[in-house]
């Protein structure tokens, strides 16, 4: 029989598909496995190359793989797409792959350690408590419009003025409407306090780390914005230059050029959302903080401002935050500041 050099695994919930080829691409293997059964055929085959969709679990798959001396390599299910004969089913996509992860201008997921994800895991369950937050203070604010009181828009209001509302007698609210009232309020007491309890847990990681460390350094990135770098990017290496990184978190031109004409049109927001927003966050507030520098970035960022308005500058430091994050991560120097 001969040797499988290449496999294609196409991963699911209970059924795997496999696709195996010999070093002149020649089919050698086709086979369904059981989700039991994974771990026990590859611990079996000799050392190949292995590749998978980046997908839900992808990340356990490649490291437990990876521990049986197998190359593996996670691709993008966009880049995988194209290399799919007729129709779609499970033997197909694992072909798909098989072929997709041997080509050799493919672009790969890294793998990500179990304590990048186990960070990742905090910033989402972050961000879903903020959102949950947000839709809360907003049905408030509908509610108590509803009866005849107008709320100001900012959260830190609604902090404020709904105990009052609640405890004033003489705004006549039924005993029902301040019983349902008070629920609300509750509940956004409730959410705060899981909110900063989380912001504390990556407050303490980012004071653990010495890339986060070094990154709080940078302006415009803070705890959040450092942990969650750290975890998705690690330590960058795999990016070529800032300006490759800054291309993956979405925050260059997106190009529609042809017939030797260039075209550039707004960021192509590809990538990590929740990157690019910290990010962006950041830099608007260095833009509003850093205004009256006299440095050379302060006037980049105020001729920038001058010229093309204010959130395209905030898209412009961000994107150069994003270089200098990634110098910071991959060379592993400190932070230096502009003359």
């Amino acid at each position: 029989m001969a040797i499988i050099t290449t496999v294609g695994l196409d991963l699911a919930k209970r059924y795997f598909q496999v696709h195996g080829v010999d070093k002149q691409g020649k089919v050698v293997l086709k086979k369904q496995l059981s989700r039991e059964g994974v771990l026990s055929f590859f611990v079996n085959l000799p050392p190949c190359l292995v590749g998978m969709e980046a997908c839900g679990g992808s990340h356990y798959w490649a490291r437990e793989i990876g521990k049986f001396g197998h190359t593996v390599r996670q691709i993008s299910p966009q880049f995988v797409k194209p290399y799919v004969k007729s129709n779609k089913n499970d033997a197909n996509d694992a072909e798909a792959i098989c072929e997709a992860v041997s080509r050799p201008s493919m672009r790969f997921v890294t793998t990500k350690s179990i304590e990048q994800q186990d960070i990742q895991a905090l910033h989402r369950i972050r961000d879903r408590l903020v959102g949950n937050r947000t839709a809360l203070a907003n049905q408030t604010r509908g509610l108590l419009l509803e009866l005849g009181i107008a709320m100001p828009q900012g959260i830190r209001h609604l902090r404020t003025m709904l105990p009052i509302i609640i405890e004033d007698m003489d705004n006549n609210q039924t005993l029902l409407e301040k019983d349902y009232l008070s629920d609300l309020y509750s509940e956004l007491v409730e959410l705060d306090a899981k909110v900063a309890a989380y912001d504390a847990k990556l407050a303490a990681i980012c004071k653990q780390s010495a890339e986060c460390m070094r990154l709080l350094k940078v302006p415009g990135i803070g705890p959040l914005s450092a942990t969650a770098i750290v975890a998705a990017v690690g330590q960058a290496k795999e990016f070529k230059n800032g300006r490759e990184f800054s291309a993956w978190l979405g925050l260059v031109p997106r190009q529609n050029s042809s017939g030797g004409k260039t075209k550039l049109q707004g960021i192509s927001k590809r990538g990590d959302i929740y990157l690019r927003t910290l990010l962006i966050h950041g830099a608007r507030a260095v833009a509003y903080r850093g205004s009256s520098g006299n440095d050379a970035r302060s006037q980049w960022l105020r001729a920038i401002c001058d010229r093309r308005g204010m959130n395209r500058a905030v898209v412009a430091r961000a994107n150069k935050t994003a270089r200098i994050v990634w110098a910071v991560l991959a060379k592993g120097e400190a932070y230096k500041e502009a003359a």
